[in-house]
């Protein structure tokens, strides 16, 4: 996977999930009339997005370098133990006194933190198989 591949994966998948992440929380604020902009704001979103994305992205390129192809199956797990392993911050989260409703804090920012990990997952494998010759037989 060159790095152009990879730089495509992460502005993808971390614009995927950035339009994933602004939706849910406005669908999430509307549904339950709540106003979380104060602690989770739009850039905050867009910038813990790409970060994620960038980070998967240079876990991928090295671990490539170093292993082979053979290692991305562990890089995805490692992933997904990662992106289950942030919600525990987000559990003990303390919210300003002002907020109303904070119990449903994690409801909103829970889901969130998967959006980048799924985007990047869906989208790292196409893009290694971009340009390779298929053979059908």
């Amino acid at each position: 996977m060159s790095i152009k591949q990879l730089f495509l994966t992460v502005f993808i998948s971390s614009g995927i999930a950035s339009i994933a992440c602004i939706v849910y929380d406005m669908l999430y604020s509307q549904a339950f009339y709540v106003n979380f902009s104060i602690v989770l704001t739009m850039r905050a979103t867009l910038i813990v997005c790409f970060l994620g994305c960038s980070l998967m992205a240079i876990a991928y390129y090295l671990g490539i370098k170093w292993k082979g192809e053979k290692i991305i199956l562990w890089i995805n797990l490692l992933i997904i133990i990662l992106s289950f392993a942030s919600i525990i911050g987000i559990l003990g989260f303390q919210l300003p006194f002002e907020i109303e409703s904070p119990e449903l804090f994690p409801g909103l920012a829970i889901p969130m933190h998967f959006f980048p990990a799924l985007s990047f997952l869906a989208i790292v494998n196409p893009m290694m198989r971009y340009g390779e010759k298929v053979v059908v037989k």
